[in-house]
């Protein structure tokens, strides 16, 4: 098992590397939640995730031997990028194994610091599996991502920190995937403070370590925007320390995490992965639960694909009642279009698409649809330019934005 004693060798083995972090309250998220929250910034590490910690310390207790033969890890990208970096500044020949639907960003970011990419696989475990092969026919160390001694004492540093800035924190809220990080959290945060409570957070897509403590199988799939916690199952050593030092699991939704990423970008100016939002999203999620305690939220990671998070902001626009789709049947003459479009623009709307439809269309042949994406200040902004449109004698309908992901 790991100790507190191994995690105050692994921060004295990488602190010449690795600057901490910042701990900074977040005063804005505060009022909004009702809880006093602490950001645990692990997005500002130079690969932009915690897993630089882990990698490093691993890395640094390798063999003469072993650092001359290589090495090998599977990641769906951010411990592939910390391997990486960190193999390349000790001068180790690195190898990562990564499944082939990774964002792209981390397959370029993680080729750039040298290592060799190999594309395997739909998911982290067929990944392994070809690691595993080629560990063994190319006698490379494996740096395991999650499910080693000295990997999860590296994470167990921002533990350290954490309670070394705010040693009265009542919870910390981390994320879960394989185990490694809520591990090393866990072991340092209960030797420090007995009375803190450790949560876990996971997505409800891939809810692996709440089935294996259950003695169940997960019903886990699917696609996610936490790709970063997308594991089947946990480790065998992590799930052992799991059981002794974290006191609960919490699930979030695909929209509670969308959700939460748009805030720390709005409220925080903080760019976060998915994984890295899911202890946000479970304050959003249960407020009440944390109500008026001091919280630490470790924000692991801010490795997400800038196309993807041009959605995730754009969505939440919509879910916001900013951005709204209307439908309206209108005259087929000239002018229709314009009439509508001068009646939005007075009413301080601003079109964002036009769709007009004359011959697909159950319309009458006088008549056309027109599909508009609209952009108000809110949502009883858009209702009152419907209330214009309505009033100008057309036949408007707002169109229900799309459902919550669960």
């Amino acid at each position: 098992m790991v100790s507190l004693s191994d995690i105050q060798a692994a921060a004295d083995a990488i602190k010449d590397a690795l600057a901490p972090t910042p701990l900074l309250r977040s005063v804005t998220l505060s009022q909004v939640t009702g809880a006093e929250i602490y950001l645990k910034f692990e997005n500002l590490q130079f690969t932009a995730s915690f897993k630089e910690r882990g990698a490093l310390n691993k890395l640094q207790r390798l063999s003469e031997a072993e650092r001359g033969a290589g090495v090998i890890a599977m990641s769906a990208g951010n411990h592939a990028q910390a391997v990486a970096r960190h193999a390349g500044m000790l001068g180790i020949e690195a190898t990562i194994v990564m499944p082939r639907d990774t964002p792209y960003v981390k397959v370029r970011n993680t080729e750039a610091f040298g290592a060799t990419v190999v594309l395997e696989g739909e998911s982290l475990t067929e990944a392994a599996d070809k690691a595993a092969a080629l560990s063994t026919e190319k006698n490379l160390t494996f740096i395991h991502p999650y499910d080693d001694p000295a990997i999860i004492a590296g994470q167990g540093t921002i533990g350290l920190e954490m309670l070394a800035e705010v040693p009265a924190l009542d919870a910390v809220l981390v994320p879960v995937g394989g185990g490694g990080l809520i591990s090393g959290i866990g072991v340092a945060a209960k030797a420090l403070n007995p009375g803190i409570q450790v949560i876990g957070v996971e997505a409800a897509r891939y809810p692996c370590v709440t089935a294996a403590l259950s003695g169940e199988d997960a019903l886990a799939g699917g696609a996610t925007i936490a790709e970063g916690i997308a594991v089947k199952r946990p480790g065998a050593l992590t799930l052992q320390i799991i059981r002794d030092k974290v006191d609960d699991l919490q699930i979030v939704t695909e929209a509670q995490i969308e959700r939460a990423i748009s805030l720390l970008i709005a409220i925080e100016k903080t760019v976060v992965e998915g994984a890295g939002a899911v202890g946000l999203a479970a304050i959003l999620a249960e407020p009440d639960r944390f109500k008026g305690r001091k919280v630490g939220i470790v924000l692991s990671g801010g490795n997400i694909d800038t196309r993807l998070l041009a959605a995730v902001l754009m969505r939440d626009l919509v879910n916001q009642g900013q951005i709204a789709q209307l439908r309206l049947t209108i005259p087929d003459r000239p002018g229709a279009l314009a009439q509508v479009a001068v009646c939005i623009g007075e009413a301080g709307g601003n079109i964002l698409e036009v769709q007009h439809n004359r011959l697909f269309s159950e319309t009458q042949v006088k008549e056309a649809d027109l599909e508009l994406a609209l952009e108000g200040r809110d949502h009883r902004h858009i209702h009152r330019i419907v209330d214009a449109l309505s009033a100008e004698g057309f036949a408007v309908r707002l169109l229900d934005p799309f459902d919550d992901c669960d």
